[in-house]
């Protein structure tokens, strides 16, 4: 046979076998495919990665702090080192179609300190732009810690003693443009302060004089009246990922009882919060100090001073470390998302307290560092855990709100121990 026959037969051969091959090579491929499909399991996952997808698909923390028809449980929200609190609280927004807000609550911690207090609010009042609010709120705490005035106190002179006290106060809101707020309020406080009751540590008006002190041995009542302005572009109010607060008020205590305790407070606040990534990154920043001054011999009672040390401010020293007749704080947090739901925070603190305005300054800073979790809600941090350390050692804290949350204006900052 001759070559070019031979090529003609090859070439034939070829074209019946070369498809025929194809179709087998296809078909082995689509079979193995189909026999590791049927074989393929699930990824295990963790009891832990289960719990915390339950968490979130089935939205129980928002359904837990939504509560029932206006009636939920309160958590936290009490005094620093009262341990744990809880009681019930009944919240209405819609009453008289909106017009009218009404807010009471009754809590009782871990050990026996107990709040009971309530609020009403006309949200829009004429054109809107006016806001009025009535506030009272008592509160009963059994032992708050004392360590003496100024920033050489030691950890080692820990002391305490009982406050319990009353407060009532009317404000009124005027919103001129968005994000600007300007107003006053008026109000009375009354003041009890008596031994404590933790007998690890001595009462503090056993070791504390009136003039160490004042206001140690004998209470007073005050009226109390504030102006304030806020200018607030924050996106949200309760857990900003971006925009700036300012906040200003000067208040004025009329020592009702002595006539030796009256006195003037400034307090003046400035948060920054930065987003980077997409928002999934935050800088939280912020600078507040707290000014009092008195004319001749009166003096701010010790009860009434400004406090740092705790779970709001200096995270790495015990809770009231440091108190005097004026304070300056610096906070900084980088938070991320760690996913929906739940933040990681690191953070620095730094912050003094002094007696003389000469002391404003950034010199003799105690400082305070840590890492954080943030259990996030309907866009509120529903738990906060911080780790804090500082040259005193270490605190773990456990909240039930944000490290920066702080009331607009009004009784809260201005009252005695938050």
């Amino acid at each position: 046979m001759s070559i070019r026959v031979w090529k003609i037969v090859l070439g034939v051969t070829a074209t019946v076998l070369l498809p025929a091959q194809e179709e087998t090579r296809t078909a082995q491929i689509e079979k193995a495919r189909t026999q590791k499909a049927a074989q393929l399991k699930p990824d295990e996952v963790s009891k832990a990665e289960n719990l915390l997808s339950r968490f979130k698909d089935e939205k129980l923390l928002e359904r837990f702090s939504q509560g029932f028809n206006g009636v939920r449980a309160k958590l936290g929200n009490m005094v620093t080192g009262g341990g744990f609190a809880i009681g019930p609280e009944y919240s209405r927004e819609d009453l008289f179609k909106g017009l009218l807000k009404f807010r009471t609550a009754a809590q009782v911690s871990t050990r026996g300190y107990y709040k009971i207090d309530n609020q009403w609010t006309l949200p829009r009042v004429g054109t809107n732009k006016l806001s009025l609010d009535i506030y009272t709120v008592h509160r009963n705490y059994g032992s708050i810690n004392y360590y003496g005035p100024g920033p050489n106190s030691t950890k080692g002179g820990r002391a305490n003693y009982r406050l319990e006290d009353t407060s009532t106060e009317a404000s009124a809101v005027f919103t001129p443009v968005r994000g600007l707020a300007i107003g006053g309020t008026i109000g009375g406080l009354w003041i009890n302060v008596g031994p404590g009751n933790d007998r690890r540590f001595i009462s503090a008006d056993r070791i504390f004089t009136e003039a160490q002190s004042p206001g140690i041995q004998r209470q007073t009542n005050f009226l109390r009246n504030s102006v304030f302005v806020q200018h607030d572009t924050r996106d949200n109010p309760i857990t900003a990922k971006a925009g700036r607060n300012l906040l200003f008020q000067y208040t004025w205590f009329d020592d009702r009882n002595l006539n030796v305790h009256n006195f003037r407070r400034i307090d003046a606040e400035v948060q920054q919060f930065i987003p980077i990534l997409n928002r999934s990154r935050v800088f939280a920043l912020r600078a507040k100090t707290v000014l009092t001054e008195a004319d001749g011999n009166q003096v701010a009672p010790f009860y009434l001073q400004p406090i740092l040390g705790g779970s709001d401010d200096l995270r790495g020293f015990r809770n009231f470390r440091f108190s005097d007749r004026d304070m300056v704080m610096f906070n900084g947090e980088y938070r991320w998302e760690i996913f929906a739901g739940l933040d990681g925070a690191l953070f620095v603190d730094a912050g003094k307290v002094f007696s003389r305005r000469g002391q404003l300054n950034f010199a003799n800073l105690q400082k305070s560092y840590g890492f954080g979790l943030r259990g996030n809600a309907r866009n509120a941090t529903f738990l906060r855990v911080d780790v804090g350390f500082s040259r005193e050692g270490f605190q773990v804290w456990v909240k039930f709100n944000d490290v920066f949350a702080r009331p607009r204006f009004g009784n809260a900052i201005s009252q005695p121990v938050f």
